[in-house]
């Protein structure tokens, strides 16, 4: 089973809501490849963007604190 450090990822991100939006922005990008390349796995496209921003592969744009 994947745990995903909540506190961790959101360490440095002032919006929860952004944070989400991003992950799942990036699993439907991460699941149409695979569907375009035909490529089949057992690894779930929301846990391989999670992993990209922890490990900083990928950046989440952040509202500007005026926009919250």
């Amino acid at each position: 089973m994947h745990r995903v450090d909540v506190d961790e990822l959101f360490a440095g991100k002032q919006s929860k809501y952004a944070l989400v939006v991003g992950v799942s922005k990036r699993a439907r990008q991460i699941t149409k490849t695979f569907e375009d390349e035909e490529i089949i796995t057992d690894e779930k496209p929301v846990l391989i963007a999670i992993d990209e921003i922890k490990n900083h592969e990928i950046n989440i744009l952040e509202p500007d604190e005026d926009e919250l």
